[in-house]
């Protein structure tokens, strides 16, 4: 336990993040089991990641500070906000109130690390240029944004008091989170022109790049639906256009991204092994089926609903994939560990 509190990755809780998305996506199929024990998985998973973390930043400070001043994994700590708000999403027909305290948790964190970051990561930095370290994790800053809009929405039509302050955070996380889209897509784009690149550095963290799009997408349509308020009026029609040519773009980013995986581990034979930024792929694979589903109640097409319920089982097969993968690493690791330790 000891060991793994100190090596503990900032991206841990995309764990958190796959299993929820996955869980929201069978409850909207009416999978009502498999949803909550997937739910109950992940609820247990944050909690003890929390612990970890907290014990991590008490234990081991320069670690935490030497990783935050690492461009390359800096951006994994966004996964906190994400699973956090993914959960909260889950739990929102559940019992809102509780929800409602995890998004004040996400919110509130969030704030933090959405200008501290970026500031230990790349502005605050000596060594330049910091852009040749740029790489598919810091599309998890907008997922982290677009989450908290998520959440709120989610939130919102079971509350009676302050719905128009929850539909302005709502709405001002969607908008924030949709610049910080453009402004990730630019920097990765100048990291592979600019710089050498070889299939090694395309791993599974590039998914988010379609992750990202996709909870853009869910945000959007779960907005559409809120209650009228003056801000939702004022914004209801450009987002839910928004929402439906983000789907077309995460659609399309779906082929690209397989290729790179064939050209990176057939073509160039880069091995297949289990490790933890996995996640970063089936969580991608159950925010598309969502994010479908979610625009397709929203606008009113069937065939894209009919997509997304359809990609599901995909996500799920993902899921079930790299939580095999997970465990005979981990038991692999132990028996391992133990034979060193007798062997000594």
């Amino acid at each position: 336990m000891r060991e793994a509190i100190t090596a503990l990755h900032p991206g841990s809780f995309a764990f958190v993040m796959a299993t929820g998305i996955v869980s929201v996506g069978m409850a909207q199929q009416g999978f009502v089991t498999a949803s909550r024990i997937l739910l109950g998985i992940g609820v247990v998973a944050w909690v003890l990641l929390l612990v970890a973390l907290v014990l991590r930043c008490l234990l081991h400070r320069d670690r935490v500070v030497a990783d935050l001043h690492d461009p390359v994994v800096a951006f994994g700590f966004f996964t906190l906000i994400a699973g956090t708000d993914v959960l909260a999403v889950r739990l929102a027909e559940v019992s809102w109130p509780v929800s409602a305290g995890l998004l004040a948790f996400a919110a509130t964190v969030g704030l933090f690390l959405g200008y501290g970051v970026p500031w230990a990561a790349a502005l605050g930095r000596a060594e330049r240029p910091v852009l040749q370290h740029v790489n598919g994790t810091w599309f998890i800053w907008v997922v982290a944004s677009q989450s908290v809009a998520t959440a709120a929405a989610s939130i919102e039509p079971h509350v009676t008091a302050g719905r128009d302050e929850i539909a302005a955070l709502a709405v001002s996380a969607w908008s924030v989170g949709v610049v910080l889209y453009a402004a990730c897509a630019v920097f990765v784009a100048l990291r592979i022109l600019l710089y050498p690149f070889s299939p090694q550095d395309l791993n599974p963290p590039y998914w988010v790049s379609m992750g990202a799009m996709a909870i853009t997408v869910v945000a959007g349509a779960k907005i559409v639906e809120m209650d009228s308020t003056p801000i939702v009026e004022a914004t209801g029609g450009l987002i839910g256009g928004l929402a439906v040519l983000g789907w077309a773009w995460a659609t399309w980013l779906i082929p690209v991204l397989f290729a790179v995986g064939v050209w990176r581990h057939v073509v160039h034979r880069v091995p297949l092994r289990y490790e933890a930024t996995w996640w970063s792929i089936v969580f991608p694979l159950g925010m598309y089926a969502v994010a479908g589903m979610y625009l397709g109640r929203a606008d009113s097409l069937p065939i894209v609903e009919r997509i997304g319920a359809a990609w599901l089982w995909v996500a799920l097969l993902a899921w079930v994939l790299a939580t095999v993968a997970m465990v005979h690493a981990w038991l692999g690791g132990r028996v391992a560990r133990g034979h060193s330790t007798v062997g000594g």
